[in-house]
């Protein structure tokens, strides 16, 4: 299998960027990853990137800790420590950064400047249909 860039993959994808300001309440970051279908969205301040929330913050830092999605604000529970990568990284490399660090969704920064973001199943997705490829090419090669 050719090993794939995350750039690879964002053109594929695309480069839409689905975000919220950390002003906001958690309530209104929820609402918008249910609208989209999304587990996360990057958290977005005067352009920067400052963070990203979660499902799974939410469940953890306000559900658990019995507060309001509507009284908490997206700052106070974000992830800021982020963890990225840029298009040059290869599909492997960012598998093994997520599951090093335990996440799902890696910001992309190209040139220091955010490209995209890519989630743990678009990654998977890439390795399918390399392997999917390869295994055609080799039916091929078998049966000619």
């Amino acid at each position: 299998m050719d090993i794939e860039s995350i750039g690879s993959v964002l053109k594929k994808k695309g480069h839409d960027i689905c975000s919220i300001a950390p002003g906001a309440t958690v309530y209104d970051a929820i609402a918008l990853m249910a609208a989209k279908d999304m587990a996360a969205v990057l958290v977005i301040s005067e352009g920067n990137l400052v963070g990203i929330i979660s499902a799974r913050d939410y469940g953890r830092k306000v559900i658990l800790a019995g507060k309001s999605s509507k009284d908490v604000r997206v700052q106070e529970v974000m992830t800021s420590s982020l963890v990225t990568v840029t298009p040059e990284t290869t599909v492997l490399d960012a598998m093994a950064l997520m599951t090093r660090h335990h996440i799902r969704h890696l910001p992309v920064l190209k040139e220091g400047k955010l490209d995209g973001v890519i989630s743990m199943g678009d990654l998977v997705s890439e390795v399918i249909s390399g392997q999917a490829f390869t295994i055609d090419q080799l039916k091929k090669y078998i049966s000619s």
